[in-house]
């Protein structure tokens, strides 16, 4: 497993059985990370993760490749936002979606308002 991420969003790399709930697994991700911030006084109140995720799978061919962009993400996203590079992933592998379940003001803005909402599950 690999986890690293910078201000705005955080990636994961995790191996994950097919049969398993991958729904289930975020969720309680976010549920025990939630609470853990809050409990450990790392943010101001509560703590919470935006609704939806997004989740790519790889090849173990592309594994050092992807644990390389992981582990550097500060340094890649000085040249293009997350929001720019999602989008661009999902047009490069024709996931469709909905371009108001992106993402709203996640603390990375372009400074664009286009009155989207937030990151969600690729439809």
């Amino acid at each position: 497993m690999v986890i690293n991420g910078v201000s705005d969003h955080l990636h994961l790399l995790i191996g994950h059985k097919p049969e398993a709930s991958l729904s289930g697994l975020i969720r309680d991700v976010k549920a025990n990370s939630s609470k853990w911030i809050t409990d450990n006084g790392h943010v101001p109140g509560r703590f919470e993760w935006q609704s939806g995720f997004g989740a790519f799978s790889i090849s173990s061919a592309l594994m050092p490749t992807v644990v390389e962009y992981i582990l550097n993400q500060e340094e890649h996203h000085r040249k293009r936002t997350f929001r720019e590079e999602y989008i661009e992933l999902l047009d490069a592998y024709q996931v469709e979606y909905r371009k108001e379940f992106i993402f709203k003001d996640y603390g990375g803005s372009t400074g664009e308002d286009d009155g989207v909402e937030s990151i969600s599950e690729p439809r």
